[in-house]
């Protein structure tokens, strides 16, 4: 399918690919499959948003006209006027949109929401658990909170004095200001810590799950990775970490949420794409709360 892209954004992940803000050891594997001297994949972009253009002959779920949302995948290529994406590949996820949905408010919702429900989906049945999410003002963690208060979990969001009381506003029952309260220090006692930007000291949060608890690692570090992979098999605590699933199924129920109210798209900001460097910085910087769009 030939799609013209009406808006894309500005993710973590296209901010950390572009600069290879990543680990000593994830920075040589990226060079080693995205290019050694130089990137081969030379568009970024990872979650879009617009209007089915043209589609081949074996296409049978999406026509011309249809205003669709969805991800890119390791692929990227939406920070363009057009891209070509095949109606269903492993590694992408692509719907139509919901009809009230502005192109902007739909680019938005791929990668993050996709990342949360992925995560907190196997965290178990959340009903009646406490949930601390950890990076709750970014992209995925807006989502995240969004998603555990409807699955029935009381939410305390972690983040930064600015985007306390926005993550008030989209429902989490309890705010921590990171820079100023010990988020693992308390006697309190958490059934699932939602760990999104991989800061959370690995022991101290292990002990501040309840007996049963699941700590879930977003974007971890390798130590984080490998200690987890000693935790679990000798703790009735899991750590759960890895890559999520980016699937048509998934993105087709967050439109559902959000057709029926109970989660929405959080929207920081959006710049023209010619002044797509500010939206970087923004990113970057650690400013925006939701997800910073681009608009074509």
């Amino acid at each position: 399918m030939l799609i013209k892209i009406r808006a894309t954004t500005a993710a973590a992940g296209d901010c950390e690919l572009r600069s290879l803000n990543f680990s000593f050891g994830l920075r040589v594997l990226v060079r080693l499959l995205m290019g050694l001297s130089r990137p081969r994949r030379k568009i970024l972009g990872q979650e879009l948003a617009g209007e089915v253009e043209a589609v081949g002959r074996a296409v049978t779920l999406f026509g011309k006209g249809d205003r669709v949302f969805g991800t890119t995948g390791i692929g990227f290529g939406a920070y363009a006027e057009y891209i070509c994406l095949p109606e269903r590949s492993r590694g992408r996820a692509l719907a139509r949109m919901a009809d009230d949905m502005t192109f902007v408010e739909a680019a938005t919702v791929p990668t993050g929401g996709l990342e949360a429900l992925h995560f907190l989906s196997r965290a178990g049945n959340l009903a009646g658990t406490k949930v601390l999410i950890i990076g709750a003002g970014g992209g995925i963690g807006t989502f995240a909170v969004q998603i555990a208060k409807h699955f029935g979990a009381e939410v305390t969001g972690v983040d930064t004095p600015a985007k306390l009381n926005p993550l008030l506003s989209i429902g989490a029952d309890h705010v921590i200001d990171c820079t100023r309260e010990d988020r693992t220090g308390s006697e309190e006692r958490y059934d699932v810590i939602f760990d999104v930007v991989g800061q959370s000291p690995f022991s101290a949060s292990l002990a501040t799950l309840s007996r049963e608890g699941r700590y879930l690692l977003g974007n971890p570090r390798l130590s984080a990775r490998l200690r987890g992979t000693l935790t679990s098999p000798t703790s009735r605590k899991k750590v759960i970490a890895g890559a999520s699933t980016q699937r048509t199924e998934d993105l087709v129920i967050l439109r559902g949420l959000i057709e029926s109210g109970k989660i929405r798209a959080v929207v920081d900001s959006q710049f023209p794409l010619e002044r797509i460097r500010e939206a970087h910085r923004r990113v970057e910087a650690g400013l925006a709360f939701g997800k910073v769009a681009i608009t074509l």
